[in-house]
Formats: C-alpha cells, structure tokens, sequence
C-alpha cells in the first residue's frame, strides 16, 4: 500500500457529503514528507513533458505544487482569490471556479506577466472531485495561450466526474490516490493512477 494511502487510513476522517478531511497532514497541518513523496511521484510521470510551469490555485494546492515545481526547476505560479492592489485591471486572467467542499464560487486570477504561449504547464491540486477548480486552471491556461501539459492530482475522490472532465478535454490525469467509496463511513481505493 502507497505512503499516501496508509495515511489516508490512519488520519483520514470521513465527513458527511462525501468529504474526506486531511488536514491534519495535507491542508492545514502540512506533513513535508507526504509533500515530497508526492511531489516526485509527479515528477516521474511528467518528467518527459517539457513542463515550464507548475500551477495551482490557493491555498490548499501549494505545497505540493511548489515542492514539485523545485523537482522540475521551473517557477510555481498559483491562482488568487483575490486581486492584489499591485495588479492592474487589465494584467491578469481570470476564471470562477466552484469549491464542492466550501460550497462558494470564487474569482480567481493569475498575472499574464508570469504565463505565455511559449509554456506547457503542470496543473497541480490537493483533490479532484468534480473538477471544477482543476478546469478553472485549464481554462486561465488557454487564456494565456499555453499548453496544459497534464493535470497531478493528490487525492482523488474516482466516484465523482472530475476526471471524466478533465479526460473528455484529451488532458493526462495523474492521481496519486484514487478513492472509489466512501459508503458506510469506510475508505475504498482504486487502483491505478
């Protein structure tokens, strides 16, 4: 069983609505070595890519896209939630993106100084479920006239549709956990990534 699973098992707490809650390593208390064994499961399977650019979108996709930004040695760029006084109207993409597990629509943005056409980019995110913030990144990507080289997913809840999503626009999904179920207050994996 993969390091990722074994501390799903362990400090996991499955949540109504089928939420499954880590923050006790993932996304509030953050563990570096869950991070960076992560982080080099992505970069082996994206390895051949070509990536220029690592991105995500705040807060809880950071640390394991900038640890896996270090492995390929290119900058990690996130999305913002919101506009920093030091970026103009004009400097920026932007998407609204639905958070399942807050249940809110969030603007997001990204400076075009930093994204052009001449990148391939890394999506990276904590969960997928219904992929909607994944596609939010996709489509800040295409604003921008890059590439979306493939999307790296920590933790993926396989019972909802946000890789069929993400598969029916041709992107590459790489999870390093699938969920199949979370019924009856038990965690079911999936193989393969």
């Amino acid at each position: 069983m993969s390091y990722l699973k074994e501390r799903i098992l362990k400090d996991g707490i499955i949540l109504p609505n089928n939420v499954i809650k880590v923050d006790s390593f993932m996304n509030h208390q953050i563990d570096p070595e869950i991070m960076q064994e992560i982080a080099i499961d992505f970069y082996y399977h994206f390895r051949q890519e070509g990536i220029t650019k690592v991105l995500t979108i705040e807060a809880s996709g950071i640390a394991p896209a900038i640890i896996t930004a270090a492995h390929f040695k290119v900058p990690m760029l996130f999305a913002k939630k919101t506009q920093p006084s030091t970026l103009g109207n004009k400097d920026f993409y932007e998407t609204n993106v639905y958070s399942y597990t807050k249940n809110v629509t969030n603007r997001v943005i990204i400076s075009k100084k930093y994204i052009n056409e001449n990148d391939r980019v890394l999506i990276i995110d904590d969960f997928l479920a219904n992929g909607e913030a994944a596609l939010g990144l996709v489509d800040l990507v295409e604003q921008a006239g890059a590439q979306v080289a493939g999307v790296g997913i920590c933790i993926e809840k396989s019972f909802q549709n946000g890789r069929q999503k993400l598969m029916d626009k041709g992107l590459e999904v790489f999870s390093v956990c699938r969920i199949g179920s979370l019924e009856d207050q038990q965690i079911e994996f999936l193989e393969g990534n």
